[in-house]
């Protein structure tokens, strides 16, 4: 089940208490106008009056009563306005909200200047449902930051570019990225398109071994290296591989990087450069929240990406750094990583993301 608990919740918590701020006591109960008030005495004394001045009394008042129900004058007994004041302290606590729930500030600013500018000024119905303008406006918000970027369809590139289509994986250590190439390649081959796995992680034995795994129930061919071989040296024979045998795609494993080591990012550069790669996709892991943000800008800056696979996204109960990776990095989130299996690899797309939050 993904849900995005923490999300969901700040932005249902801001509605049940804007929604408690602005009940109002039934018409019956508001105090008269002046006019209503010198009217309802003019009726008490209607029978001083001489017949002729009660008739235009008469007259006077179904004028008065004709132009309430009209609205024309008295629209203040069937609308409130939202003022500033009124949502100035919720909107407050529904910002700390949303960054604890690793909405990045910028995000956070540019929903809640949105939901500022539906709202205030706005001249709501006693029957009209508050709710509605709020879902609506924090709705469009969230839709507009999704599809900020431009989408890549990989497979389509895939299908349309001269073969091998070379992509290369990349991100820190223990963000799924091994299972994601696996999960890649398995989305491929139910594709009708064929790829070949390149074993460049030679600085760890197990990620070896654990792809060796994952191409032999998915019957896909590897290319691996000895325990500390050349990682770009595997990377180019795996794309030889690939020319000879016809193969559509080379997926290249890398090294899990953390910021600090220069020698492993100056080896991914390497092997960026001797495989040439179609597509960059950096592999973030969705429950580290915004060090997921600062791991991408580290990335940019260093050697650049064109695509972010966002894994965990099932045991996210947070669900705002979605918002902030689409928003801020100016690189389109392309796939989420929702399950184990090999099928939970699933395309990203703005109105999945958005019913879950308000469905």
């Amino acid at each position: 089940m993904i849900c995005f608990d923490k999300l969901k919740k700040a932005f249902s918590n801001f509605i049940d208490k804007l929604k408690g701020e602005q009940e109002e006591k039934p018409l019956n109960e508001q105090k008269p106008s002046p006019s209503e008030a010198s009217t309802s005495v003019s009726q008490q004394n209607n029978n001083a009056l001489p017949p002729q001045q009660a008739e235009q009394m008469k007259k006077e008042n179904e004028e008065i009563t004709e132009k309430k129900s009209s609205g024309s004058i008295f629209d203040i007994f069937k609308y409130k306005e939202i003022k500033e004041k009124d949502v100035e302290e919720l909107i407050e606590e529904l910002r700390y909200q949303l960054l604890e729930s690793d909405v990045s500030y910028e995000v956070t600013e540019k929903i809640l200047e949105d939901l500022k500018t539906n709202l205030i000024g706005k001249k709501i119905r006693r029957s009209e449902d508050l709710e509605k303008i709020v879902t609506e406006s924090l709705k469009k918000s969230i839709e507009e930051v999704l599809t900020k970027n431009r989408s890549i369809d990989v497979l389509e590139e895939i299908k349309k570019s001269p073969k091998p289509y070379v992509i290369v994986f990349f991100g820190i250590n223990g963000v799924g990225k091994t299972t994601t190439i696996a999960k890649f390649a398995y989305m491929l081959k139910k594709n009708g398109i064929s790829s070949i796995i390149s074993a460049s992680d030679t600085f760890r034995a197990a990620a070896q071994e654990q792809l060796a795994i994952h191409a032999k129930n998915l019957e896909i061919p590897m290319v691996r290296g000895k325990y500390g071989a050349d990682p770009a040296s595997v990377a180019f024979d795996a794309i030889q591989a690939a020319k000879s045998r016809n193969i559509d795609v080379v997926l290249i494993d890398t090294a899990g990087r953390m910021h600090t080591d220069a020698d492993l990012i100056n080896e991914l550069k390497r092997i960026l450069k001797i495989a040439k790669p179609n597509i960059r996709i950096l592999v973030l892991d969705s429950l580290g929240g915004n060090d997921a943000l600062e791991q991408a800008k580290y990335f940019e800056n260093s050697v650049g990406f064109d695509l972010v696979i966002l894994t965990k996204v099932d045991a996210d109960v947070k669900g705002g750094v979605v918002l902030s990776l689409a928003y801020e990095l100016n690189k389109p989130v392309g796939y989420l990583g929702v399950g184990q299996s090999y099928d939970d690899l699933i395309p990203f797309d703005a109105e999945w993301f958005i019913k879950r939050l308000f469905g």
